[in-house]
């Protein structure tokens, strides 16, 4: 709902992209520093840190319409117009789960994980189109928009609860501490032994979220608004299903990567899911759009636990929550650049269906890159 609303307080499509852009640069920070810090000051205490910015970010967009105080509110706070999470709540929670799984039982736990993050998604998109619809009987639309905005402020106080609540297991122990990071350059980024392996990777995730920016799905639901005129109760209905597939995916994900290896899984899944994303707009039908997109869906996420995985097998155990931190900034920055250029190319209806195109050819090429550079370098449980 989040463009949607946006462009229903007068924002146009330029300054919305722009909005997005500094939304998604803002969290690259906030994410940056709690996520490098977590492990030396705690990882529950700055999971609860993000879940208080969370909130104040969503009472921010709910109770203002001028783009300065969008701005700010976006950027020292914690929003997600990408439908999926940003902020440090993701790479704090996977250095937390690896600290109490097993290396061979770490890419299913992922699994299950991400499907739970899938479903809740789907849930949130569901609730989100049938509420405005409702809404909208009485509501004008952009109240009923806001009314989400406000429950997701809502929710952030939740999690903060629920982080406060966490065992004190996800934490690091004293000696792993004592003996981890010296340096200032370490002290500072959380990383020593795994730095080189970290700022490659990171550069290989930011080329895929530059492209898979161009088509956050804010903007994917709005191209199927402006298209077909789709409403946001069916909106709604379609997203739901795509993240329900996309969940689904990730446990089939598991299953292959202890078959053929993380990263031939993780090549082997997203090249022809980004073959499906540039058909989206080549489709003459609604349809046959849905069609592809949720066939793209259905496989595109099967990348997530097990890059994520990888990334916590082939790193420190001291340091990976500023492995998955760093990382995952580096997939926020990627992102938040390519919606500034969306946002001018939904602004022409001509050029509405390039940002399909060009997601599509960048996140072939990071698959191809990524391939090459780690094949040889296997995780612990796979040797």
């Amino acid at each position: 709902m989040l463009v949607l609303y946006l462009v229903g307080l007068g924002l146009s499509e330029s300054d919305t992209g722009l909005l997005l852009t500094a939304t998604l640069l803002g969290d690259t920070l906030v994410s940056l520093y709690l996520t490098t810090q977590a492990d030396r000051i705690g990882r529950r205490r700055m999971l609860v840190v993000g879940a208080a910015l969370m909130a104040g970010a969503g009472v921010a967009f709910a109770f203002t319409d001028r783009m300065w105080l969008l701005v700010v509110a976006g950027t020292i706070g914690v929003v997600s117009p990408s439908g999926q999470e940003v902020g440090p709540f993701l790479p704090i929670e996977q250095a937390a789960l690896s600290q109490v799984v097993p290396g061979r039982s770490r890419t299913d736990v992922f699994a299950w994980y991400t499907l739970t993050g899938a479903f809740a998604t789907a849930l949130g998109a569901l609730a989100a189109g049938f509420a405005t619809h409702a809404l909208q009987t009485t509501w004008a639309p952009v109240e009923s928009y806001r009314a989400v905005v406000v429950a997701y402020a809502g929710l952030g106080v939740v999690l903060a609860a629920i982080f406060r609540s966490a065992s004190p297991a996800v934490e690091i122990g004293p000696a792993a501490r004592a003996s981890g990071v010296r340096p200032m350059v370490a002290r500072l980024s959380g990383l020593d032994r795994s730095r080189g392996v970290v700022l490659k990777l990171s550069a290989l995730f930011a080329i895929d979220s530059f492209g898979g920016g161009f088509v956050v799905q804010s903007f994917a639901a709005y191209w199927f608004y402006l298209r077909y005129g789709v409403d946001p109760r069916t909106l709604g209905t379609l997203f739901f299903a795509a993240n329900v597939f996309a969940g689904l995916s990730a446990l089939v994900a598991s299953r292959l990567a202890n078959r053929i290896g993380l990263v031939n899984t993780m090549v082997a899944t997203h090249l022809p899911s980004n073959v499906l994303l540039m058909l989206i707009p080549l489709m003459p039908t609604l349809p046959l759009a849905t069609l592809m997109l949720l066939l793209r869906f259905s496989i595109s996420q099967m990348d997530v636990p097990t890059r994520q995985s990888y990334t916590m097998a082939v790193v420190a155990p001291e340091e990976r929550a500023a492995a998955s931190g760093i990382t995952g900034v580096a997939r926020t920055t990627g992102a938040a650049l390519s919606p500034l250029f969306a946002g001018l190319l939904f602004s022409r209806p001509s050029l509405m269906n390039v940002p399909f195109y060009i997601a599509g050819v960048l996140k072939i090429v990071y698959d191809l890159l990524l391939f090459r550079a780690f094949r040889s370098l296997r995780p612990p449980e796979e040797t």
